[in-house]
């Protein structure tokens, strides 16, 4: 299908010209990784790399930097309508720009549900106002989330989401499942599922294991992932349409992923940096930022996620942020709701557990970031070839910083990456030529 663009920009944001010198330029759409200058023309990357005589033109030094496409997040929560107190569409992106995100993919478990063009058509009026990042919008798989009734997604598509899903619930029933898949096949539509069966995880709040057991919390075994993407890959396989497991944490998940792309089945995944960094045994002091869904899993679960991420059975990296007041947090942990903030960490982490880890290199790890996310989504982004949206990530790999929560653009707080020290981060995010934002001057600068 013919990539889409987002809703008409706002007049902060009309196209702009700009001129890149000298940076390490990696589009990993093209297979480009070399020295060079990148010019920007009216919002669109220019076939020419000469900056024109017209001394208008502004120029950003990148020698030392890598020129990206600018980065895309495919999962992440903006809690508006209906959760303010945690984050809106304006901090929620300037989150995203602060950490070189120059589009989002907007989760639908807002209040009301996305599940009606009317909500979407709300949403999308709010990124065009107060957004200073491209923002994307799913729409639910079921009317509520509830697992039920077909959302009508028909209209959805109409409405202008790009993927559909019942994010942070998973449809148990598998009939179903199989018709929204039918649907969903007919516009050409994504699938993203949050795979878990309830039945199997019920009661649980951190991984079955060692750690359960000595902390006395009640335990989610991966199998209740396990058994969802198996169903979900013989779905595919029967509808021919196209599926995409979020937030994997199982090594197993990635054995039956991996199998299914061999047999050419159309499924695919993401991998989070919470699950990347750390494990199960981070929970042992009882901090609810260590809480997540799915929980934290062991060692072997870890390096099975990073082996899929190596062969390229896991194509993309996201967030899964998940904004949530401090006072939510601050209870029990059985108790706390489910999640983390991430945009803000997000690239420092991959930075420090696949690049340093030499899991994966810049161009690898970029294509996760870029490239991958559009195609899957329909998206004209994701790419520096000429006559591309000029929407560019500056990232400086050796800057190291620390992470202070306290600092966030985000409204949350809630991190489990405090203090931790990240090897780079990025310098400038530019969308439709624009510097919305970046590290020496903050944002419009």
């Amino acid at each position: 299908m013919t990539p889409v663009s987002p809703s008409s920009p706002l007049p902060a944001r009309q196209p702009a010209s700009l001129f890149i010198r000298g940076g390490r330029i990696i589009d990993p759409a093209s297979g480009r990784d070399e020295i060079g200058d990148l010019l920007i023309l009216d919002g669109r990357i220019a076939e020419s790399t000469a900056r024109p005589a017209d001394s208008s033109v502004p120029m950003i030094d990148a020698r030392g930097l890598i020129v990206a496409p600018g980065l895309i997040d495919m999962h992440v929560h903006l809690r508006e309508p209906g959760g303010s107190q945690k984050e809106t569409i304006a901090t929620g992106t300037r989150a995203a720009a602060a950490g070189g995100f120059t589009s989002l993919l907007a989760m639908p478990n807002t209040n009301p549900p996305a599940d009606g063009p009317h909500t979407i058509a709300l949403m999308s009026q709010r990124a065009r106002e107060t957004a200073c990042v491209n923002v994307f919008t799913t729409g639910c798989i079921t009317v509520g989330m509830k697992g039920e009734q077909l959302a009508p997604i028909g209209s959805l598509y109409k409405a202008g989401v790009v993927a559909i899903t019942d994010d942070g619930h998973c449809v148990q029933n598998n009939e179903v499942m199989r018709r929204a898949l039918d649907y969903a096949r007919m516009f050409d539509l994504l699938t993203l599922d949050h795979c878990q069966d309830y039945n199997l995880s019920a009661g649980g709040v951190m991984h079955e294991g060692y750690w359960s057991t000595v902390l006395g919390l009640p335990g989610w075994p991966r199998i209740a992932e396990d058994v969802i993407v198996a169903r979900d890959i013989l779905l595919s396989e029967l509808t021919g349409a196209r599926i995409h497991a979020q937030h994997i944490s199982s090594g197993d998940s990635v054995r039956l992923i991996r199998e299914a792309k061999r047999r050419g089945v159309k499924i695919s995944a993401e991998a989070m940096p919470h699950h990347l960094a750390l494990t199960d045994a981070s929970v042992q002091h009882y901090d609810t930022n260590f809480k997540m869904n799915p929980p934290l899993r062991e060692r072997a679960d870890q390096e099975a996620l990073l082996a899929g991420l190596a062969d390229d059975t896991i194509e993309i990296l996201a967030s899964d942020h998940a904004p949530h007041a401090s006072y939510e947090k601050e209870v029990e942990f059985a108790e706390a709701p489910f999640g983390i903030v991430g945009l803000e960490t997000e690239l420092g982490i991959f930075m420090k557990v696949l690049i340093e880890a030499r899991v994966l290199d810049w161009p690898q790890m970029l294509g996760k970031l870029t490239v991958n996310p559009a195609r899957l989504l329909n998206l004209d982004r994701g790419t520096l070839a000429p006559g591309a949206v000029g929407d560019v990530t500056l990232i400086h790999p050796g800057l190291p910083w620390v992470v202070e929560a306290g600092r966030f653009q985000s409204l949350s707080r809630n991190t489990p990456f405090h203090g931790w020290e990240l090897p780079g981060r990025a310098t400038h995010t530019i969308v439709d030529g624009r510097v919305v934002w970046s590290l020496e001057r903050g944002f419009g600068g």
